[in-house]
Order: structure tokens, then sequence, then C-alpha cells
């Protein structure tokens, strides 16, 4: 991974399939140190939503991801409360698939409402 963003033409918010970013694909599937690199990037936005309104944030709440919503939540420019296009938050994704512990990190956020 740290070989290919070295590479110019390399674009680690460019979308692929379901405008998905890589950083998505790192949040949904738990892939915390990939997340971490790519994090390190100014051109990765982890707030920037895919089709359907989803952020990183929220495909790791959907997917029980505890550890990447954690980093995630670290970051100053994510938002914890940002809704996909159903009106849907992660905290309310999380509730949907049963996390529990997703479900307690974001509770624990300031940000988060409970509407």
């Amino acid at each position: 991974m740290k070989i290919l963003l070295e590479r110019e033409e390399v674009k680690p918010d460019k979308p692929g399939h379901h405008g998905w970013t890589p950083l998505m694909y790192a949040a949904s599937s738990g892939h915390e140190g990939v997340l971490k690199i790519l994090l390190e990037r100014e051109d990765a936005n982890p707030n920037k939503p895919g089709n359907l309104g989803m952020t990183s944030l929220a495909l790791a709440a959907s997917s029980g991801r505890e550890g990447v919503v954690k980093i995630l939540l670290e970051r100053e420019e994510v938002n914890p409360d940002k809704p996909n296009e159903w009106g849907q938050t992660p905290l309310s994704c999380a509730a949907e698939f049963g996390h529990e512990g997703v479900v307690k990190i974001l509770l624990e956020c300031e940000e988060v409402t409970m509407e």
C-alpha cells in the first residue's frame, strides 16, 4: 500500500465501484492499518460520501468495525452525525445491524444526536 501511494498517479480519493474510495473499502472491511496509511494523505477525505451518501464512518459503523470507528472519530474533520440519503446516521446504521459496541462508542461522541 505504501509503495502504491508513493506513485503520483495513484489517487486515494478516487471513487470506484459503488462510488467507494479506497478509504471506504478499508473502513468497511476493518483494515485499520490501511485506513491509517490512507488518512496520512491530504487527498483522502474521510467525510466524502459514496453512492447513497454513505461515508467511511457510516460504512464502518454498519459493519461493526469498532477499531475503525475509533480511528475515524479521532479525526477533527469527521462528522459523526452525517446522514446518508435515507437520513440514517452512523449511529442508526450501527443500531440497525445490532453492533452494540459501535453504538456505545458513537454515543460517547458529543456531536452525535439522538434524533
